[in-house]
């Protein structure tokens, strides 16, 4: 009768092995569904990523106030009857630049 249940116990183990520690096993079924979370939280962010830069140039190619702000702050440019404002503070000596202002000339 022992040598029955050791035979039994022997062969439960080597049933469960390859459950918990197997290729298929719960062990590396968990693993891979930590993976698959991960990518696929990363894939949402290059999807939010991707929908911003699409909308961005939608509006390069049918609006021009995309490409007009992109002038004034990248490159400094004014419109025609603007008139650019710079505003320097005395701080110790040192010139310090601050915002610069646009206004327009009365009359446009």
């Amino acid at each position: 009768m022992r040598l029955i249940f050791i035979v039994l116990v022997m062969l439960t183990a080597i049933i469960q092995y390859p459950l918990w520690l197997g290729k298929g096993g719960w062990l590396r079924v968990r693993e891979l569904e930590h993976m698959l979370a991960s990518q696929q939280e990363t894939n949402e962010a290059l999807l939010a990523r991707n929908a911003a830069m699409q909308a961005e140039v939608q509006d390069l190619k049918t609006g021009t106030d995309a490409v007009e702000e992109r002038a004034r702050a990248e490159l400094g440019m004014v419109k025609d009857g603007e008139i650019y404002v710079q505003i320097l503070s005395p701080n110790d000596g040192k010139r310090r630049v601050t915002t610069p202002t646009i206004t327009k000339k009365p009359g446009n």
